[in-house]
């Protein structure tokens, strides 16, 4: 009888949407950031629809106390992963308290101290869990209207999901009191705490934009937000359907998981974004505000019901982003983008066999391929029919969960296209219908010349280069004239030399940075050419020409790290950190090496984030600059929270264990870590 209930109960939480409506919920929670535990209190208000005898909240590794149903205490388990409440519930309205308390090992993050006055505090919900630091559901069809009060220090600014009712402040602790008015899913979820300032912009429809940065950001607002309002208010306008939410906020976040996430109403995106007009050219926020943006109304007002269908956020995502850039950067812009994401597709169709309406494809077929699908129906039944089946899309399931099904629905109602053949080409397919695509990117002049730039692939150069110098002295949009750099990248130099004096006339940088790439062996009659790319407006252009030049001309070097000895580049230190590694590997250079290597140590420290502490390490150890301290560094970012910078750690030292001497150091490093680094470093040493 006891595996029957089991068997019962388990049927039972997989529908409990059919059963049960959550409707809304109240958090109060405190933030330990010395411990990093969440002490909350919450308030649970719910519809049973049908009677049913247990009802589960998704909660990790968490523990309760002070439980009330309806103001009276109640039986609860406690699974470690689910709080589940034993009752003989019937139809009615409920409500359900408790307390708790949790020690998150994910989707709440800890970046910096309070101690060095860095510290920030952030969540990541989609594909980690909410669960983690607030009692919630994993199941995304469960929608629920979020309040939260937050409790924390009166320095620092405390961001959640929707309007900003009030703020109560005490001697030290601040509560900030935050309320949704429409239900969402709890991976939408979010908190971000830290030293933020603001400025608010607000849309032509009067919804407030607020943009947050670090004060010591401030000289790069500007180019971080750029074309943010212009973008909002042209997806609003496009996609039909006004803003979902009262409030939109932005907030960059120290070694954040992704390049941003679109938690309602409120997304967070990757400091790596945060740049000056400089940096703008090589790393622009744009296309990922755009995505994280157009996410509000497709994932956000609308949630694919299961994985299976998660091209119906992250395609339209992509294909709205698109849009959006569109309307900045013009057409050229838009189907160049949509050129080279076909050509990703033709490629990785060769051997991914997933399709989109699958749930174990590819981002890149979720995305990229999502958002080819809906430029082809675009484009097969009419501008004006797609966006008047996308708006009743919207409108009729908003708040709802969603499926492929329910957005063809809206289809037919105003058009008789074939969605059955449409389906299987492609969501159910595959392969990529370079065919079809091609004869769409044919529509514009740039896209047809990057098809017949790539259609030379295969022709020698010299059958191929009045065309190719033909094109570079065009005005053709840049990212052809890139295409054609690359597809020259071996050939002989004097071959090609014509073609590359022709990019390094432009003044565009993209077109210059390919020139920088170009070449790792540089004539010396080609030297003087080659330095013009030191002072280009790129941090990545000067970046690989320093380097490069440093390589080739080893007579040169003091000169160039003279002319290069104050560059610090992105948030990252890209350039101060390359300038370091080439000046102390630099013999006779510099006279003060102690001081300057303890710099370039400390940019691998802690005190720093993932991207400059792993470049600062590949270039001490790439240089032969390595001590004990770099290597307890090193270990140290095998326990971090970011998989690719720890992945790093992990395949860097299994490098070094090679060399004997270095299996030595790190025994020796190995009793001054802390318990977790030990743990690491041990699993590497006996493999």
């Amino acid at each position: 009888m006891k595996y029957f209930f089991l068997l019962f109960t388990s049927f039972i939480f997989s529908q409990q949407t059919q059963f049960v409506d959550f409707k809304s919920v109240l958090g109060k929670i405190h933030i330990n950031p010395t411990e990093r535990i969440v002490l909350g209190e919450v308030q649970y208000d719910f519809v049973v629809l049908k009677t049913i005898d247990t009802i589960k909240i998704d909660a990790q590794n968490m523990t309760f106390s002070n439980l009330k149903l309806n103001g009276k205490e109640v039986n609860f388990r406690n699974t470690q992963k689910e709080l589940q409440i034993i009752f003989p519930f019937k139809k009615g309205k409920n409500s359900l308290n408790f307390t708790y308390s949790a020690m998150p090992k994910q989707t709440l993050y800890f970046v910096g101290s309070t101690d060095k006055d860095n510290l920030q505090i952030w969540t990541q919900g989609q594909g980690k869990y909410t669960s983690h630091w607030f009692p919630s559901f994993d199941d995304v069809n469960e929608k629920v209207i979020f309040n939260l009060n937050i409790v924390f220090r009166n320095d620092y600014q405390v961001i959640s999901n929707g309007e900003l009712e009030a703020r109560e402040r005490s001697m030290e602790n601040t509560i900030w009191k935050y309320r949704m008015e429409k239900p969402m899913s709890s991976y939408l979820l979010m908190l971000a705490i830290g030293k933020y300032e603001k400025q608010i912009q607000f849309s032509n429809s009067g919804i407030p934009l607020e943009m947050y940065y670090e004060p010591a950001d401030k000289s790069k607002f500007e180019p971080t937000y750029r074309h943010s309002k212009t973008m909002f208010d042209f997806l609003e306008k496009e996609i039909g359907v006004k803003y979902p939410w009262k409030i939109y906020k932005q907030t960059p976040v120290r070694d954040f998981l992704y390049a941003g996430m679109e938690n309602t109403s409120a997304t967070l995106f990757s400091t790596r974004y945060v740049v000056d007009s400089i940096g703008f050219e090589d790393r622009s926020y744009t296309n990922v505000n755009a995505h994280e943006l157009a996410h509000q109304w497709f994932g956000d007002l609308v949630t694919a019901e299961s994985s299976k269908q998660h091209w119906l956020q992250e395609g339209f995502a992509t294909y709205y982003a698109l849009l959006a850039e569109k309307e900045v950067y013009g057409d050229d812009y838009f189907y160049c983008k949509l050129y080279e994401s076909a050509q990703q597709l033709k490629f990785a169709s060769r051997t991914d066999t997933i399709p989109v309406l699958n749930a174990k494809a590819s981002s890149l077929t979720f995305y990229e391929k999502g958002a080819w699908a809906l430029f082809v129906l675009k484009e097969s039944i009419g501008e004006k029919n797609f966006k008047k089946a996308v708006k009743a899309y919207l409108k009729k399931h908003s708040f709802k969960s969603v499926n492929t099904e329910d957005f063809f629905a809206e289809i037919k109602k105003v058009s008789s296209f074939d969605l059955n053949n449409f389906s299987k080409v492609w969501l159910e397919s595959s392969t990529f219908n370079t065919l079809e695509a091609n004869a769409l990117l044919e529509k514009n002049k740039a896209a047809k010349l990057f098809l017949q730039v790539d259609q030379l692939r295969s022709k020698s150069l010299a059958e191929k280069n009045d065309f190719f110098v033909q094109v570079m002295q065009s005005d053709v949009y840049f990212a052809v004239k890139e295409a054609i750099l690359n597809q020259i990248k071996n050939e002989n130099f004097d071959a090609k030399k014509q073609l590359l004096q022709l990019a390094l006339q432009s003044n565009i940088v993209q077109i210059r940075q390919a020139v920088a790439v170009n070449l790792n062996k540089i004539p010396e009659h080609f030297r003087q050419e080659y330095e013009s790319l030191l002072t280009d407006k790129s941090y990545q252009t000067q970046e690989i020409a320093l380097f490069r030049l440093w390589n080739n001309f080893p007579e040169q070097r003091f000169k160039y790290l003279d002319l290069s000895k104050d560059w610090v580049g992105f948030n990252d230190y890209n350039l101060r950190n390359l300038w370091l590694s080439l000046a102390l590997t630099t013999p006779n250079y510099l006279s003060n090496k102690e001081e300057l290597i303890k710099e370039l140590i400390g940019y691998s420290s802690l005190n720093f984030e993932a991207t400059t502490r792993q470049n600062a390490l590949q270039n001490l150890i790439a240089f032969n600059l390595v001590n004990d301290t770099v290597l307890q560094n090193l270990v140290n970012a095998t326990t971090h929270h970011m998989w690719q910078f720890s992945k790093f750690g992990r395949d860097t030292i299994r490098k070094l264990l090679k060399n004997k001497e270095m299996r030595l150091s790190f025994e020796r490093i190995l009793p001054n870590l802390n318990e977790s680094e030990k743990f690491q470093l041990k699993r590497l040493l006996i493999e």
